[in-house]
């Protein structure tokens, strides 16, 4: 038994030295997560999981889904966090699992892009309930399978363009190769400017379809990340995508925005919404506009618990469920990444600081927190936290925080 305990330790060992880790006191954090990361990953197809768990609770005794599947909201994150940790074959086989799975589903007339696929490339993940399962705590239902697979949400466009992107400028830096190019048509042929004109649900919540501001700026990225690559290629479509992209950017700069001057989390209201933060980190705008600095602060300031960022407020949000919900860890980390970007270094600093101390001995994390239980929410590990955590702290380490 403790030689094959000083294999494995070995071979972790081994694997984590391949990495690109700055030297500072948050770097142990760094490193975890990438090994959080690869240990959710499926060896045979490259696929990295949401989570390597099912049903534990997500609000007090009400099971989360089932997350052991590829969500492609996550796509753009994860490979801006393995190209950024020097992890460049995983990220490879990550992007050639993704590309595959959504090409698949791909034909000359219409494509529809699912939110989540299985990490075997599967696209039917139809839920069902283990009865004879009592869940954590008895809390029922333990599933299997995520009935959301079959939503529509308008932003998984913008997150699988901007992975495209973001593969292609760090793979070696080389230029869409022409079957690349291929799938990457296909999987475009339904153009997002088609679906940013639609209502939607909010992502993972089976609320009313509304105008989210933030799914509006992500079919913006969509477009803005398509024009880029066509003009790399000389493809015909290039001035197509740009102009889709100008048209989004004015429709939200006219319509998302409240009389305060901050960005509304759908058209018909002014509430805040957490998903705003990624205004600056996707590029829309630039984090000295105005605009930009008075919601990020605004989120900082009347949208957290604690401290802590919450993804809205229940009370004024449509989101099919009842109840109270905790802090939602993902976006407290977007926020550091947001304070960071607008020059807010000690407010980030300080939000960073308790976010890191959030995670137990093995330094993973879950979805979300309850402060008031000292209780911990969601499936776990959660991928999508550790994308953030990479991000954020390595925004304030590049920006010189000690």
């Amino acid at each position: 038994m403790a030689a094959d305990i000083d294999t494995t330790v070995r071979y972790w060992r081994g694997w984590l030295s391949g990495g690109t880790f700055p030297d500072h006191r948050w770097r142990t954090y760094l490193e975890r997560s990438a090994l959080t990361l690869k240990g959710l990953s499926y060896a045979p197809t490259g696929a990295i999981m949401a989570a390597s768990t099912t049903s534990l609770p997500r609000r007090r005794w009400r099971p989360d889904w089932d997350y052991r599947f590829t969500w492609i909201r996550d796509t753009g994150f994860m490979l801006r966090s393995l190209y950024r940790l020097g992890f460049a074959w995983e990220a490879f086989e990550f992007f050639a699992f993704v590309l595959g799975a959504v090409a698949d589903g791909a034909t000359d007339k219409a494509f529809e892009l699912q939110i989540m696929y299985g990490i075997g490339g599967e696209r039917d993940l139809t839920e069902r309930t283990l009865d004879h399962l009592s869940g954590w705590r008895n809390s029922r239902p333990v599933r299997v399978g995520n009935g959301a697979w079959n939503q529509h949400q308008n932003d998984v466009w913008g997150m699988l363009l901007d992975a495209i992107d973001t593969h292609l400028r760090s793979w070696r830096g080389r230029p869409a190769s022409p079957t690349t190019h291929g799938k990457v048509r296909r999987a475009s042929s339904r153009r997002p400017s088609r679906t940013a004109t639609s209502p939607t649900r909010g992502s993972g919540d089976p609320g009313r379809p509304e105008h989210f501001t933030a799914s509006k700026v992500m079919c913006w990225v969509a477009a803005d990340r398509g024009a880029q690559l066509a003009r790399e290629r000389n493809d015909e479509r290039a001035d197509a995508w740009q102009k889709a992209a100008d048209e989004m950017r004015a429709d939200v700069l006219e319509h998302g925005v409240d009389e305060a001057g901050r960005f509304r989390q759908h058209y018909n209201n002014d509430e805040l919404d957490a998903s705003l933060l990624l205004i600056p980190i996707m590029g829309f705008l630039p984090p000295d506009d105005p605009r930009v600095r008075s919601t990020v602060l605004a989120i900082a300031d009347d949208l957290t618990q604690d401290g802590l960022v919450l993804r809205y407020r229940v009370d004024a949000t449509d989101t099919g469920f009842s109840g109270e919900e905790g802090t939602f860890t993902i976006c407290s980390f977007w926020l550091v990444t947001a304070l960071t970007m607008i020059g807010e270094l000690d407010r980030a600093k300080d939000l960073c600081s308790k976010l890191l101390a959030l995670a137990g001995p093995a330094q993973a994390l879950r979805r979300g927190d309850r402060r008031q239980e000292r209780e911990h929410l969601g499936n776990f590990p959660q991928a999508f936290t550790h994308l953030a955590l990479i991000e954020a702290v390595s925004g304030l380490i590049d920006a010189g925080v000690d």
